[in-house]
C-alpha cells in the first residue's frame, strides 16, 4: 500500500518549543501556513476558527500588558473555560505531573520554587520570545463539539509550520487573559478566548526543547473490534 512517509514524519517530529531565536518570520510564510491549515474538517463546514496574528509593537504592548495582569494577580486569573477537572483523576494525573516533574527538570526550576514558577508563566505571556504571537477565538454561542474542529485546525497550523522548518507552542494559557486581550484585540463579547500559539524557530539549546516525551502505546488507547 503506498503511503508518504513525510506526513508521518512531520507528524513525529513536531515537538512543544518553549524558546524561540531572534529570528523574524515573514508574513508571508504566516499567511500561507494559516491558507493551509483553513482545510481543516469541521462540523458541517461550520469552520468555527477565528485568529489574530500578533506581531512587531503590538506584540510587545499585548505580552507587557498580560504579564502585568499576571503579577498584579497570580492566583487570581480565570480562564474562558476549565482546563481539567479538580481534581486530575488517574491516569492522567500521572501523566500531568510526570510531565510537570521533567520540564521543571529542563527549565532548571523545582515545583516548590514559586519564583522560578512564576517566571515561566511570565515567559508564556511573552510567547516565549517567539516573534509572531497568535490568539484563537471561537464564538461562546456554539456547543462545546465546536472544539473537536478547532483542534484539527489548529493541528494544521502546527504540521504546516513544521513543514516550513517552523516551531510552535500551543497555549491554553492564554485563555487566563481574557480581559487583557478582549481590550488590546477589541474582541466581540461573543468571543472567547480559546488559546494563544508562539510560531518562530525554535532555540534547540534550551534543555525544555529538547525533550522527549513518553506516548502511549497502540493497545494501551486503541481497540480493534472485528467481530
Amino acid at each position: 500500500m503506498p503511503t508518504n512517509p513525510f506526513i508521518d514524519d512531520l507528524i513525529r517530529e513536531r515537538r512543544t518549543k518553549r524558546g524561540f531565536l531572534d529570528q523574524p518570520v515573514s508574513m508571508e510564510m504566516v499567511k500561507d501556513i494559516l491558507a493551509a491549515a483553513k482545510y481543516a474538517p469541521s462540523s458541517s463546514n461550520s469552520q468555527p476558527w477565528r485568529c489574530y496574528v500578533i506581531t512587531g509593537e503590538a506584540r510587545e504592548r499585548i505580552t507587557t500588558a498580560a504579564v502585568e495582569a499576571y503579577r498584579a494577580a497570580p492566583d487570581g486569573l480565570k480562564p474562558e473555560y476549565s482546563f481539567f477537572p479538580q481534581p486530575l483523576h488517574e491516569p492522567y494525573a500521572t501523566r500531568f505531573n510526570t510531565f510537570r516533574g521533567q520540564l521543571g527538570d529542563a527549565q532548571g526550576c523545582c515545583r516548590s520554587d514559586l519564583a522560578g514558577r512564576r517566571r515561566d508563566v511570565e515567559r508564556q505571556f511573552r510567547f516565549f520570545d517567539a516573534p509572531v504571537g497568535i490568539i484563537f477565538t471561537m464564538d461562546r454561542r456554539l456547543e462545546w463539539a465546536s472544539f473537536i474542529c478547532y483542534g484539527c485546525f489548529l493541528q494544521n497550523i502546527m504540521l504546516a509550520a513544521k513543514g516550513r522548518g517552523l516551531d510552535t507552542c500551543l497555549q491554553q494559557i492564554w485563555s487566563l487573559q481574557h480581559p487583557v486581550l478582549r481590550t488590546e484585540l477589541n474582541l466581540p463579547d461573543d468571543q472567547m478566548v480559546v488559546a494563544g500559539m508562539s510560531l518562530g524557530w525554535a532555540d534547540n539549546s534550551l534543555a525544555e526543547n529538547r525533550m522527549s516525551l513518553p506516548k502511549v502505546e497502540l493497545e494501551e488507547f486503541a481497540t480493534f473490534v472485528n467481530a
